[in-house]
């Protein structure tokens, strides 16, 4: 669940900012992101987020926002599978509202290619460099994904191992290791495996595909304390996107709705 608590937070950053609105059920008055292409069925977590929100109500009610516990869960997590820490900034507060619109628009396609990648980080304030760390950060595609966006050169090996994770008929929704090797681990090989053709999206191996970011990638792949430090930087960064801070927003007690 490490690495899907790290894409949470991902996830709820990029739509309208760290706010937690990525939490939200739908109500009769707005679409929660839940249902958002990139979210829909692959995003997971909001169990453990629950258990956490639960426990520290207990412990010290209306303080902690549920933005503040996604952004701690994605770095603890990351600590735990064996990655760097870096010191999460707290203080964020809770949004009232969600973006489905944000999300389908904000979150990058697996099919996007290297110059459209680019530019969805860009507008988020995000360097090219940034947008590989950052792109680490997903765990998994779903099966639906294997078959529509699994890049037709991938290694065919690679190929044939994941799709015997997807059932001939009915539900689509097994999820696939965007790095086959070291699926809990968090390591480097993410990028060992771009150079070795066994990037699974599309939007993967364009990250290695004869362009601009093949050094960086190149780099990371051979120097794990490099990758490390940049995460980690590029992490801080992220967890700063849009935060509603002072009176803005709330701190819910229930982090599935307003209160």
């Amino acid at each position: 669940m490490g690495a899907s608590l790290l894409r949470l937070h991902f996830h709820d950053c990029f739509a309208t900012g760290c706010d937690a609105s990525v939490l939200l059920d739908d109500t009769s008055s707005f679409t929660g992101e839940k249902t958002a292409a990139a979210n829909a069925d692959s995003l997971r977590g909001f169990e453990v987020v629950d258990t956490i929100k639960s426990q520290v109500e207990s412990i010290c009610p209306g303080v902690v926002s549920c933005a503040d516990i996604v952004a701690a869960a994605a770095r603890d997590s990351v600590v735990a599978l064996g990655g760097p820490s870096w010191t999460v900034q707290l203080g964020r507060r809770d949004s009232t509202t969600a973006s489905l619109s944000a999300a389908n628009t904000d979150l990058p396609s697996p099919l996007l290619d290297l110059s459209d990648l680019i530019f969805a980080f860009a507008k988020k304030g995000f360097s090219a460099k940034e947008m590989e760390l950052i792109r680490q950060a997903k765990q998994g595609a779903q099966c639906f994904e294997n078959d529509s966006t699994m890049r037709q050169s991938i290694d065919s090996t690679l190929a044939t191992s994941l799709k015997s994770n997807c059932p001939t008929t009915g539900s689509n929704n097994n999820l696939s290791p965007l790095d086959a090797h070291s699926p809990v681990i968090f390591d480097n090989l993410y990028f060992n495996n771009l150079i070795n053709n066994k990037g699974l999206l599309h939007s993967d191996q364009q990250l290695f595909s004869g362009g601009s970011t093949d050094s960086q990638v190149t780099t990371y792949s051979t120097n794990l304390n490099t990758f490390h430090a940049d995460f980690a930087n590029a992490m801080v960064k992220m967890g700063g996107l849009s935060p509603l801070t002072g009176s803005e927003g709330e701190i819910r007690t229930n982090c599935r709705k307003i209160n």
